[in-house]
């Protein structure tokens, strides 16, 4: 899974709360033997029993029965948002003999429960309590002997209550988007979302990932709508009705969460890698856009399969649009399903190809699909290998400093995320089982992957994947399969290594410097531990490559750093230009290196790494009085590497542009010339800085960009300093088809816009996906306030509102509209606080005075049914983080 949410993570930590499980309903209870066989499955919740969350050890899920083989028929009622199925599942007990079973059901109507012997069935007993429904059989199995029990139910996703958290914003696991068919801007379309445990929602299982099972299902859909499911469709037959019923079969086992449906009208674009079918299934207004989107997918399932030594293991791979996803992307097992944000035409792709997702979601069909984690605990064998898989793609297709970007990206994103150093890679112990998608399962997982490939190399890491893939195919591993593998390939013992990145959480603070001893013609390099003695790992074992740089030659030296305070001495004959601690830039460290202005000069001008000089460009951005400043930054303004060239015009000095040619006349050349888009917004920006006073003819010239960033940025610069000239400018750019452009004219129309402008925001809100009506919902709010007077226009509005904040998919869209609902009758607060103090200074026989009286009545009556809707938006919620913040406020 590639997560979206994170971008709005620092913006509304308050809200990874977790939840609590209300009073649960018993739907149907059947009265069974008294001998009733105790497990571990299932637990009885008394009806008054309310759950709180809290950290605690989390056990590997005790495998009591198999998972064989799942046969599904399912039919939809769109109209209910339900889900009609009949299932037939073939079982077995994992070792113990067993007369019942117990199956994961989540808000389910059971309608009949039945075992199947030959062509006739046999009622059996059950119990179900809305989460789990335990079966008893007609005897007792062995382990050796199998037995299928088919289900007849209704399954009714939209009514759960729901409980996700920072990667999955809600677990219905069926979602229907656009039921009605009245929204022009979205396509009709159903799709699943099983990660974590949420399949349960919409089929009966063993919703645990380290269950695996082999499954056939039969999907009913209408006729313009296309379906798409886990390997390949065997058959399709037309029904008298109108439909049509496709059947998909997968003879590989897989966990349940990486079950997978679609349906909607997909236009269906084929590739292929050799003779497995690659396809992707867009919106038909982005058909012609397909291959430019995912057309590097077949490159990759080549590169991967040759890097691991391991061919993509399943039949077929297809990629699909689900419009309001809740998550960024998921990696089911043969059709991974994007978020509509990664469908993008061609003048959008200039700025951002997403092929980090495309490439994360892939990565997983080996690290995830064939091979799962046992317990969410483990989850680092999904993600971070996913993770590291983007950096994998990026190094061969885009090179070593695209890829050394990217790590770096992560790397940055665990050392500034609150409270990551506290977590363990592997963690046994969490509050809620959401709360292991983060920063440190995939981000530092990744960087932890690199440091072992580091160590071993690529020849025995590379092998000890394809060891332990083979290994573990089609079986869930924890972490310690994976240090096994290592070890058997390369002979190392593992055991330090993981246990101070996989078990134990932090990282090491180092203090890095050197000094030149003359008379011994030696190095002296000392590296101090800094990090707090009380931490799980005071002190670090550390591998690094040291490089040091003397007389136009580079020697490497190869050390372990384990001490809190230690020195290392290289023999040098002359006073070295450089030492280059952790040469390959591998280690995950906060590191201070004190050097001489000349050593950092040298490192920009000599060392391999992008880290290295990237680290070189940051020293003299702090540092603009230094002789070597205009040197460096002046070449960092030319560097092959776009990111380079973007961080240097980002930190030019005060004053070097309007007083020193050279840097404006290099800067107006990027904002002009630059072939990233980035660059060239990061020119433009500067540039206004610099001299904003004859900067508009820049601006303006920006605004002919193909880059839709240049233009969003030039458009955000002219608004700073002349709303007015802004607004006259956006009518141009009304017509594209870009989110970025209608999140720019939205924050020039809540500043500027009259009434005419809330037809484009309803539009925008309406076709926008669920971030961008995040986004986008904040400016809304604050247009809408400008216009408190305006009695029916401001309903009109309000009312839409209204409706996201109680039907929109996504617990952060129903969130924002609240917030921004919050934010308007804040503004008829203040204009009634107005009135009012005009109304004490009005004489009361004046006709002014009956017209101020006639505005407060009507803005008051306006401000009491706000605050109705507003208290029924917060009673309809069925999110638990959302009611626990409600009720707190």
């Amino acid at each position: 899974m590639k997560r979206f949410c994170e971008i709005v993570l620092t913006a509304f930590a308050v809200l990874m709360i977790s939840g609590c499980a209300g009073t649960r309903e018993v739907a149907s209870t059947y009265s069974l033997p008294t001998t009733w066989p105790a497990d571990t499955d299932y637990v009885e919740i008394p009806e008054d029993a309310i759950v709180v969350s809290s950290p605690s050890y989390k056990a590997t899920h005790t495998i009591v029965t198999d998972m064989v083989h799942t046969k599904l028929d399912v039919k939809f009622d769109w109209e209910k948002e339900y889900c009609f199925g009949k299932a037939w599942l073939t079982l077995k007990p994992h070792f113990y003999a067993g007369d019942s079973v117990t199956l994961d059901a989540k808000g389910f109507t059971i309608h009949k429960v039945e075992l199947v012997k030959g062509k006739t069935s046999i009622p059996l007993e059950y119990r179900y309590d809305t989460l789990q429904l335990k079966i008893q059989l007609d005897k007792s199995y062995s382990k050796d002997e199998t037995y299928t029990v088919y289900i007849d139910y209704t399954a009714k996703p939209g009514e759960l209550k729901a409980a996700g958290a920072a990667a999955i914003q809600e677990e219905r696991g069926l979602y229907f988007v656009n039921a009605d068919g009245k929204d022009p801007n979205k396509p009709r379309q159903l799709w699943t979302q099983g990660e974590t445990e949420a399949s349960s929602c919409w089929y009966p299982c063993i919703d645990k990932p380290n269950q695996k099972t082999t499954m056939e299902i039969s999907i009913t859909a209408e006729k313009d709508h296309v379906t798409l499911s886990n390997g390949i469709m065997i058959s399709s037959k037309q029904n008298s009705d109108g439909t049509h019923t496709d059947t998909w079969k997968l003879d590989q086992p897989f966990s349940p969460y990486l079950t997978m449906m679609a349906v909607g009208p997909y236009a269906v674009v084929r590739d292929k890698w050799k003779n497995i079918e690659v396809s992707y299934y867009v919106d038909k207004d982005y058909e012609q856009y397909a291959r430019k989107i995912f057309g590097n997918t077949p490159e990759m399932v080549e590169f991967f399969s040759g890097l691991l030594n391991y061919p993509y293991p399943w039949p077929k791979y297809s990629q699909a649009i689900a419009h309001d996803f809740v998550t960024g992307a998921m990696e089911n097992v043969t059709a991974t399903t994007h978020g509509a944000f990664v469908q993008q035409t061609a003048r959008e792709l200039i700025d951002n190809n997403h092929e980090d997702v495309i490439s994360h979601e892939l990565f997983h069909q080996w690290f995830g699909d064939l091979v799962t984690t046992e317990s969410w605990s483990n989850i680092t064998l999904n993600e971070s290998f996913a993770t590291y898989g983007e950096f994998l793609w990026m190094e061969y297709k885009y090179g070593r400093d695209e890829a050394d970007y990217s790590l770096s990206n992560d790397r940055n994103a665990y050392m500034n995320s609150p409270n990551a150093a506290g977590e363990p890679l592997v963690r046994y112990y969490y509050k809620s089982v959401d709360d292991v998608f983060d920063v440190v399962s995939y981000q530092k997982g990744g960087q932890i992957l690199h440091m072992l490939r580091n160590h071993l190399g690529d020849d025995a890491f590379f092998a000890s994947l394809k060891y332990y893939l083979e290994t573990h195919k089609y079986s869930a591993a924890e972490a310690d399969d994976l240090r096994l593998a290592c070890e058997k390939i390369s002979g190392k013992d593992l055991h330090w290594f993981f246990n101070q990145w996989y078990f134990a959480p932090g990282h090491p603070k180092l203090n890095i410097s050197y000094e030149y001893d003359e008379e011994a013609e030696k190095v002296h390099l000392h590296v101090d531990q800094t990090q707090s003695a009380t931490d799980v790992t005071p002190v670090y074992k550390l591998p690094v490559a040291i490089d040091v740089y003397a007389e136009g030659k580079i020697k490497r030296h190869f050390a372990t750093i384990s001490e809190r305070n230690e020195t290392l001495s290289f023999p040098c004959e002359t006073k070295p230009d450089l030492v280059n601690f952790d040469g390959d830039k591998a280690l995950l460290a906060k590191r201070t290196v004190t050097q001489s202005e000349e050593a950092w000069a040298f490192q920009y001008h000599h060392a391999p790494r992008f880290p290295d000089r990237l680290e070189a460009v940051q020293y003299f951005a702090k540092n603009s009085k230094s002789n070597h400043y205009d040197e460096i930054m002046l070449e960092a303004l030319k560097d092959p590497f776009w990111n380079i060239r973007q961080v240097a015009v980002k930190n030019i000095a005060a004053g070097k542009i309007s007083s020193g040619e050279q840097f404006k006349s290099q800067v107006m050349q990027l904002a002009s010339a630059d072939p990233k888009s980035a660059v060239r917004a990061a020119a433009i920006t500067q540039l206004n800085a610099a001299e904003k006073e004859s900067s508009l003819p820049i601006l303006e010239n920006a605004l002919k960009d193909s880059s839709y960033l240049v233009i969003t940025t030039a458009l955000a610069l002219i608004l700073e300093s002349d709303t007015q000239k802004a607004y006259q400018l956006t009518t141009q750019f009304e017509n594209e088809n870009s989110e970025d452009i209608a999140i720019a004219l939205f924050e020039i129309y809540s500043l500027a816009g009259d009434t005419s402008k809330n037809d484009y925001f309803i539009m925008w809100l309406k076709k926008g996906g669920s971030y961008f009506r995040y986004q986008a919902l904040e400016y809304y709010g604050q247009y809408l306030s400008r216009f408190v007077d305006h009695g029916e226009f401001l309903h009109k509005g309000i009312a839409y509102m209204e409706d996201l904040g109680k039907n929109a998919i996504s617990w952060y869209v129903r969130f924002r509209s609240v917030y921004s609902l919050e934010a308007i009758k804040g503004a008829m607060d203040a204009r009634l606080k107005e009135l009012n103090t005009r109304l004490n200074e009005t004489d009361a026989q004046s006709q002014s005075y009956n017209s101020l009286l006639g505005q407060i009545s009507s803005l008051t009556s306006s401000l009491e049914e706000l605050n109705l809707k507003i208290d029924e938006i917060k009673a309809a919620e069925k999110d638990e983080r959302l009611i626990s913040l409600y009720n707190r406020n």
